[in-house]
C-alpha cells in the first residue's frame, strides 16, 4: 500500500486485487495521529492480510484503518473504541469504503479499570474471535495497554492469535513481556520502519493478571470553610489520575449551584465537577465525556460520594455535547480538554452555547497562558471570576 493525500483526509492506494483501488479515511482533532497513518497500524494490516482469519477483533481501532483495510481479507471484523468520537469516525470510514465491519463503543465494565475490551454482551457471550489486531496508541499508559492485551486474549478461541504492533518508544518491549507472561512463546512476525508486530497463540486455559487497579481519591473541595468531601474513582490514563488538579479545584471553589438547577459537567473525566454539584445542592446533574472509561469512573465517583438529598444524576458517553443536544441546562461547568486541539474546542463551546437555557451560564477553567477567546465569540459576556497561581476561571453568558 502507498500513501496519497486527499484534502483534509488521508488515503491509501491499494496494491491488492481485493477491495477498492483506493481507501479514504476521514480524521480530525481528538483522535490519534490525524495527519498521517501510523506505521504500526499499516504494518499490522499488511501482516494479517494473507492470514485469512475468521473473526477479527480490533481493540482501540482509532479511526478504523486496520479494521477497514482487512474487511476483504477476513470473514468478519469487529472494531472497538473507548472514544465516542473515534467510534463515529470508524463507522464513517467503514461506510465510505464500503467495508462491512461492526463498530462498537466500549460498553459496560464489570469493574472499574480499563478492563474488558468487550463492547456489549455479544462480544463476551458470542463465538470467540480467531485473531486480535491491536496497535496501542503512543500515549497509552503501559498498564492500560497491558490490560487491553490481556482482555483481548481472553476473547480468543484456544489457538487464536493475538497480534500487537508497536515501536520501542511506545512500549514494544513491555508488550512483548506481557504476551509472554500470559501465553508463553512470542513470535516476531514483521518489522519495518522501527515498528514490529509480535504475536502469541492463546493457550487452552489462561489466568491473566490484572494490570490496572482503580484509585480512590478523597479530596475536600469547595469554597466554604469546611469543604465538601468527595470520593473520586480514577484509573491510569485519566486526566489528573493521581489527584485533583489545581485548575479543577479552583473551578469548584468558584462554583455556585442552587437547588433545582439543571447542571451539565461536560468533559467530566472521572467526575469531580458533577459529583461536587450533586453533593452540594438538590439539583439534577448530567455528566458526559467522550471516553467510556472516564464515564465509568464518573459513575463510580457518584456511587461512592454522599450526594445531597433530592439530587438526580445521569452519566452518558458522547463527543462534546452531542449526547445531550436535546436538553437544556442552567449551568454548564467544564475543565475543557485543551490538549485535544482547536477543532474539538470549537465544537465544545458551540455545543455549550446551544444547550444553555435562557439565563444560563457556563463556568470553565483554563491555564492563564491559554487564549480561548476565538471559541467564545457567540457569548455576549465573558468575564474572569477567579484567579489562581496558574489558572483562571471564566464565566460565559450567551
Amino acid at each position: 500500500m502507498s500513501h496519497a493525500e486527499e484534502a483534509a483526509d488521508l488515503a491509501l492506494e491499494s496494491r491488492t486485487d481485493a477491495g477498492p483501488d483506493r481507501y479514504a479515511f476521514a480524521t480530525g482533532d481528538g483522535v490519534c495521529s490525524p495527519d498521517a497513518f501510523r506505521p504500526a497500524e499499516l504494518l499490522l494490516a499488511e501482516t494479517l492480510w494473507d492470514r485469512s482469519p475468521g473473526r477479527l477483533l480490533v481493540p482501540e481501532a482509532n479511526y478504523g484503518v486496520v479494521g477497514t483495510l482487512l474487511v476483504d481479507a477476513v470473514a468478519e471484523v469487529t472494531m472497538i473504541e473507548s472514544s465516542a468520537r473515534a467510534a463515529a469516525l470508524c463507522r464513517r470510514n467503514a461506510s465510505r469504503n464500503r467495508a462491512d465491519a461492526s463498530v462498537s463503543l466500549l460498553g459496560e465494565l464489570d469493574s472499574v479499570g480499563e478492563a474488558s475490551v468487550a463492547a456489549d454482551d455479544s462480544l463476551g457471550g458470542g463465538p470467540p474471535f480467531d485473531d486480535v489486531a491491536y496497535a496501542p496508541k503512543p500515549y497509552t499508559p503501559i498498564a492500560v495497554g497491558r490490560q487491553r492485551i490481556a482482555d483481548a486474549i481472553e476473547l480468543l478461541a484456544p489457538g487464536g492469535r493475538c497480534f500487537v504492533a508497536a515501536e520501542p518508544t511506545t512500549g514494544l518491549a513491555r508488550y512483548r513481556e506481557t504476551l509472554a507472561s500470559i501465553a508463553g512463546e512470542v513470535e516476531t512476525v514483521a518489522e519495518r520502519d522501527g515498528a514490529a508486530v509480535v504475536a502469541v497463540s492463546r493457550p487452552a486455559s489462561i489466568d491473566p493478571p490484572q494490570f490496572v487497579e482503580p484509585r480512590v481519591l478523597e479530596p475536600s473541595v469547595g469554597g466554604d470553610s469546611e469543604g465538601v468531601s468527595l470520593e473520586l474513582v480514577s484509573v491510569p490514563g485519566r486526566f489528573a489520575a493521581a489527584g485533583l488538579d489545581h485548575g479543577t479545584r479552583l473551578l469548584l471553589d468558584a462554583l455556585e449551584v442552587a437547588d433545582g438547577d439543571r447542571v451539565l459537567d461536560v468533559c467530566c473525566g472521572y467526575g469531580p465537577i458533577g459529583t461536587y454539584a450533586a453533593a452540594t445542592a438538590d439539583c439534577s446533574v448530567v455528566l458526559t465525556d467522550d471516553d467510556r472509561v472516564a464515564t465509568r469512573c464518573a459513575e463510580c465517583s457518584l456511587q461512592r460520594t454522599d450526594l445531597a438529598d433530592g439530587s438526580e444524576t445521569t452519566v452518558v458517553t458522547g463527543d462534546c455535547t452531542e449526547a445531550v443536544a436535546d436538553r437544556t441546562f442552567d449551568l454548564v461547568a467544564t475543565n475543557p480538554p485543551t490538549h485535544a486541539g482547536s477543532g474539538v474546542l470549537a465544537e465544545l463551546f458551540a455545543g455549550i452555547d446551544d444547550v444553555l437555557a435562557p439565563g444560563g451560564e457556563c463556568l470553565f477553567v483554563r491555564h492563564e497562558a491559554l487564549d480561548l477567546s476565538g471559541h467564545l465569540r457567540s457569548f455576549q459576556t465573558v468575564e474572569t471570576v477567579a484567579t489562581g497561581e496558574e489558572h483562571v476561571v471564566r464565566r460565559a453568558v450567551p
